[in-house]
């Protein structure tokens, strides 16, 4: 069965697209328009009834949510090592890191973002300095835990978690302290983006930035 991915240029789909593309599983990438609200189709709707992105088609099974669907793909590929082995230590960390990442690091970018969305927008200033003040709290805690361990979120071998993260970090590039103002975090992202995978998914999706 044809694998479809629908996303959006530097959204959440980015992680599922790079994933496709360093696993080797060929597929089909739909980009949604956001300005026509193309999300928010009746078409679309159907597939996901939230209206975001990522939506992954992958044998007739619809999966949605980055973290989930990145987690999926790495188990149904285990010859790639991305994920430790089930019921090893190592494999509880990497749940923890990812759930970390849907859980404390998105929702204080969506609050950033969509500020108004939280409480009107009378209170976006409010919410986001309390958005920032989240965000490089994580940051800083990401940095402290690669300084005692490293080079990667799970230690020497990288992971599925780290492909979500520097996913993550990304979306800081334009942010007062983005994450790249600490180092180590620097040096974490530029391993990842060192892959062949990361500048085949910017070819694809035309992205110019944060190289």
């Amino acid at each position: 069965m044809r694998t479809t991915l629908y996303g959006s240029t530097s959204t959440a789909s980015l992680v599922v697209h790079w994933l496709l593309i360093e696993l080797g599983i060929e597929h089909e990438l739909v980009l949604l328009d956001f300005d026509t609200r193309e999300h928010k189709s009746a078409d679309y709707l159907a597939l996901n009834p939230a209206g975001r992105v990522p939506t992954l088609l992958i044998d007739g099974q619809i999966l949605t949510e980055a973290a989930a669907i990145a987690l999926y793909l790495a188990d149904r590929h285990p010859q790639a090592g991305l994920l430790p082995a089930v019921g090893a230590p190592a494999r509880g960390e990497a749940y923890r890191w990812m759930f970390w990442c849907a859980n404390t690091v998105q929702p204080a970018y969506r609050a950033w973002f969509y500020a108004h969305e939280a409480a009107g927008g009378e209170c976006i200033d409010g919410v986001r300095a309390m958005a920032r003040q989240q965000l490089e709290a994580a940051w800083q805690h990401v940095a402290t835990h690669l300084q005692s361990g490293g080079p990667y979120l799970l230690g020497d071998a990288p992971s599925v978690v780290d492909f979500m993260l520097v996913m993550l970090m990304r979306w800081s590039r334009n942010m007062p302290t983005p994450s790249d103002h600490w180092p180590v975090l620097k040096a974490y992202a530029d391993r990842l983006k060192a892959r062949p995978a990361f500048a085949e998914v910017y070819r694809r999706e035309g992205i110019t930035d944060w190289r």
